[in-house]
């Protein structure tokens, strides 16, 4: 049985207070706090086990090596990946995304082809794109949105077509929380022969995902999402792709010979892992990823969906509240944005900070959607596998503090 209290003791900053206040973390979509069995990992590699690994021959390098190698078969096993070789190791969602713009981009996109991205993507998703199109002169397209949040594939023949190379886009966004029909977007890239890439970083943490059923070409996401450290992400690519596709960082570790005048390189994965690499935070996330296997992603995804249904028959009470989220509850996640009528959402999270409260506010790495719907950001909460209906009557009360509030400066004003 899913236990949000008892999982909520597992993390010791959950046990705090904010401006004398119980601290209320609403903001597990930027990132996730950590259980102390994550925290415990960390600390004893750091006291007990701490070596570089693949180059030394002594016991404690032999063990750090063995424990990396593992992660990176439990990441392909947990998400049911082609192969723990297509498993890279990377810094987070962005380098992945930019290792895969500079690498396989570089490689295959020239002047006048196409990518296809939405017009809701992530600054992370946005701007690696932008940055390679101006360099080759190739073409940007985007997909909308319709009014309900999803992507808008009325037209999608017309947008991705024979000159379209790669097509990236989010697989549920960090903005409004909705989870897009990718699979449909897969298809019609793969009909055209076009490679398809996912910004997972929201997905990836919140949602079963059988990368092999699913189909992707490139999947992409953070451990610091997901109860793991941060500066720790992954790439996941099909080995066949990642097997053509030159190193983007030269350095140590990626060669197989080196002379005075040019290297070759090793073969996967190292080839695409530069440089020592982020051994405690693999390890951390090899911890992180038994803790969310005991509980399990759908039983997760389930609490979400619970404590998005009792804060939107709550929060719907509260006058001039603009919601920004799919009507079906089978696209929705646990991401809430919303803004207060003649309310900054800046003013409306400082005073929540004030009652304890961590929620984000402003446009979260979103510019180009806020500019389509014209407004200066969003609050988001949201939710994650430790928090509580206790949470949400907190964060509902202080809403109405903040009402009140400012209801009361308006009359003032007036």
């Amino acid at each position: 049985m899913f236990d949000a209290e008892q999982i909520k003791s597992d993390f010791p900053i959950l046990q705090t207070t904010m401006n004398d206040k119980p601290l209320v973390y609403l903001d597990s979509a930027a990132s996730s706090q950590k259980p102390r069995q994550v925290i415990e990992a960390l600390r004893n590699y750091y006291e007990m086990e701490n070596a570089n690994i693949h180059r030394g021959i002594y016991y404690l390098s032999q063990k750090a090596t063995e424990k990396f190698e593992k992660t990176r078969i439990k990441i392909s096993n947990f998400y049911n990946a082609q192969c723990a070789k297509a498993i890279i190791f990377t810094s987070g969602t962005t380098e992945s995304i930019n290792l895969v713009a500079q690498s396989w981009g570089r490689a295959n996109i020239h002047k006048d082809d196409e990518i296809v991205l939405s017009v809701a993507e992530h600054h992370s998703n946005l701007v690696p794109w932008q940055m390679l199109a101006k360099e080759k002169s190739a073409k940007l397209k985007f997909i909308t949105l319709d009014d309900n949040f999803q992507y808008d594939l009325s037209n999608l023949n017309e947008i991705i077509t024979e000159r379209t190379k790669i097509v990236s886009v989010s697989q549920m966004s960090n903005v409004t929380g909705s989870i897009y029909d990718v699979q449909t977007i897969i298809k019609r890239a793969h009909e055209v022969g076009a490679k398809v890439m996912l910004d997972g970083a929201q997905g990836a943490c919140h949602l079963p995902i059988h990368l092999k059923n699913l189909d992707v070409d490139f999947y992409a996401f953070s451990g610091h999402k997901m109860l793991g450290p941060t500066g720790i992400g992954i790439l996941y690519g099909k080995e066949e792709i990642l097997e053509t596709m030159p190193p983007w960082m030269g350095g140590g570790d990626m060669i197989e010979t080196v002379g005075l005048e040019s290297s070759t390189y090793a073969a996967l994965p190292a080839k695409l892992e530069a440089g020592t690499p982020n051994i405690a935070g693999v390890i951390g996330l090899s911890t992180a990823i038994d803790y969310l296997t005991k509980i399990g992603l759908s039983e997760i995804h389930k609490h979400e969906m619970d404590l998005m249904d009792y804060t939107l028959d709550k929060i719907k009470e509260i006058p001039g509240i603009t919601t920004y989220l799919s009507s079906d509850r089978e696209q929705r996640s646990g991401v809430l944005s919303f803004n207060m009528d003649g309310i900054h959402p800046s003013d409306v999270g400082t005073v929540l900070d004030e009652e304890g409260i961590a929620i984000r506010v402003g446009h979260h790495c979103c510019q180009p959607f806020m500019k389509n719907y014209d407004i200066p950001g969003t609050c988001r909460a949201s939710f994650y596998l430790y928090n509580t209906t206790e949470d949400i009557d907190i964060f509902i009360e202080s809403l109405w503090k903040v009402h009140k509030l400012f209801s009361k400066f308006a009359k003032v004003v007036s």
